[in-house]
């Protein structure tokens, strides 16, 4: 295979396939589940996630930043205000300005409450954060995010934490075929299938966390995710069959005993 490198805000990574950091038993497992999942990048919540209180378990005790790219969220921000005060807070306590920005409408459905969300973009790209963006999977919205300077488009495949998998496959393609900055299937997805099927649509990487942490062996899923991630994108560059009506014979036509 060519080389194959997923590069975001000119960084450069081998996996494809980023994880989150919340829901394990305890940061061992979150640890061990990371390391065999071969992620190099893994989502940290600020408000969430202990990364200063050296009085308790420290994330770095477990999961080394010079190894392994931390991604500081806004996950329970549910407006623009305390979205963009959490990702300034970030960049005080550890100078990150790769983040990933997440705006949620309500507690029930957890979606992103969109208008906050470009709102709270166009501010942040302003102040030199390079933002990779949770948002719906609506193509018009995903072009002004991009247009505004998110540095990574991130659709939810379905709800957070359901494990649904990709309900709209048809403006994930849509949205694949108009951005050119890079696209991350964010939330929803159950299983590894499903990162296989993300990746065979064109996305270039997925982000998963609840389909590992809460599966009913992290470690196996962990490793499922890696490999699901890898055979869909080789599907991808191979390039597909054209799918047919008839059926057509794998042997010759002509010569036949």
């Amino acid at each position: 295979m060519i080389k194959d490198e997923l590069i975001i805000a000119k960084k450069k990574f081998k996996s494809r396939l980023i994880v989150g950091t919340g829901k394990y038993k305890n940061m061992k497992e979150c640890a061990r589940a990371i390391n065999l999942s071969g992620a190099e990048i893994v989502t940290v919540a600020v408000r969430r996630v202990n990364i200063v209180n050296k009085k308790k378990p420290l994330l770095m005790d477990y999961i080394d930043p010079k190894k392994i790219l931390y991604l500081p969220n806004t996950a329970g921000c549910f407006n623009s205000k305390d979205a963009l005060r959490t990702l300034r807070l970030a960049r005080e306590i550890g100078g990150w300005k790769l983040v990933k920005l997440e705006v949620l409408g309500d507690k029930k459905n957890l979606f992103p409450e969109m208008i906050e969300t470009l709102k709270s973009t166009e501010v942040l790209t302003k102040e030199g954060f390079q933002v990779m963006v949770y948002c719906n999977d609506d193509p018009l919205m995903a072009k002004r995010l991009e247009n505004s300077g998110a540095c990574a488009i991130m659709p939810l495949a379905a709800p957070i934490g359901s494990g649904l998998g990709i309900l709209n496959q048809t403006n994930i393609k849509i949205i694949r075929n108009q951005t050119k900055i890079p696209l991350i299937i964010d939330a929803g997805l159950g299983q590894a299938s499903d990162a296989t099927i993300a990746m065979e649509l064109g996305c270039d990487g997925v982000l998963v966390n609840t389909a590992i942490a809460k599966a009913k062996k992290p470690f196996g899923m962990a490793l499922a995710f890696k490999n699901a991630v890898v055979a869909g994108r080789q599907s991808y560059l191979a390039g597909r069959i054209n799918k047919l009506l008839m059926g057509e014979p794998s042997s010759p036509k002509k010569g036949i005993i």
